[in-house]
């Protein structure tokens, strides 16, 4: 598959069949993560957390063994590229047919933290399970995915807008799409893209109870995710240049991608 397949297949799997990961697949994912960059240059130490051993699990999930979590420094724009590194992982796992899914709440952080070993100077706002998707989902992961709508994304005139956010684009493009399939938390989508020629503006549009949780701000993690997607299908360089652009009171500025 190449990268914008593997963005609109990967889904979020809360169902796992109970096989730990092959020896093979858990040093390609080892070997991959070592190479995860991110454009601010901020590093995630990822960590891999056996379930059984440190007695961790989420409500949401079913059959996994292995955790995987991540800490960044306590440092500007460490969400966004928190966002950007984790999902790097992410869709590599898909690639190997491993299934994981973002946990920020549903879970006993706690022992998670403790379980990784995570600093006073460090945040480590996700983790997930790793593991193969069984065949069918538990009742409880159809609930949450209904309730969430998770196979939905909002239609690109709410998302991305050409010049300035008075003109909403009428026609969206490979580069947008990968960022509209961006995973958020809750599936609440609040990446909005200004794009203005080979320029891609990313902005966080806040949603209400969404704002700074334990000292991070989860939906920047959530616009480090879509500027992933789009840099992974397009390459290019990202900044953070304040266009000037025009905003509301409920949107904010995060980082430019030139492709």
């Amino acid at each position: 598959m190449n990268m914008m397949d593997i963005i609109r297949t990967r889904k979020s799997v809360r169902t796992f069949d109970g096989r730990p990961l092959s020896e093979a697949n858990r040093r390609k994912l080892l070997d991959y993560i070592e190479t995860i960059t991110n454009p601010w240059d901020i590093p995630l130490k990822f960590v891999l957390l056996d379930a059984g051993e440190h007695g961790l699990s989420s409500p949401v999930i079913a059959g996994e063994h292995l955790y995987i979590a991540a800490k960044v420094p306590k440092v500007e724009h460490c969400e966004e590229a928190y966002g950007y590194s984790f999902e790097r992982m992410v869709l590599y796992a898909w690639s190997l047919g491993i299934g994981t899914t973002w946990i920020g709440g549903t879970m006993k952080r706690e022992l998670f933290e403790k379980a990784a070993n995570v600093g006073a100077d460090e945040y480590m706002p996700i983790v997930s399970p790793l593991g193969y998707p069984a065949k069918e989902r538990t009742a409880v992961e159809i609930k949450l995915r209904n309730n969430i709508r998770g196979d939905e994304r909002l239609p690109v005139s709410e998302l991305f807008y050409d010049g300035d956010f008075s003109r909403p684009v009428a026609a969206s493009d490979d580069l947008l799409e990968a960022a509209r399939w961006a995973p958020s938390a809750a599936n609440m989508q609040p990446c909005r893209v200004v794009r203005d020629g080979h320029k891609y503006h990313f902005y966080e549009k806040h949603a209400k109870g969404y704002g700074k949780q334990s000292g991070w701000d989860v939906q920047r993690i959530d616009v480090g995710i879509a500027i992933c997607h789009l840099m992974s299908v397009a390459g290019g360089v990202c900044a953070v240049a304040d266009p000037g652009i025009a905003v509301g009171a409920d949107t904010e500025y995060i980082a430019t991608v030139k492709v």
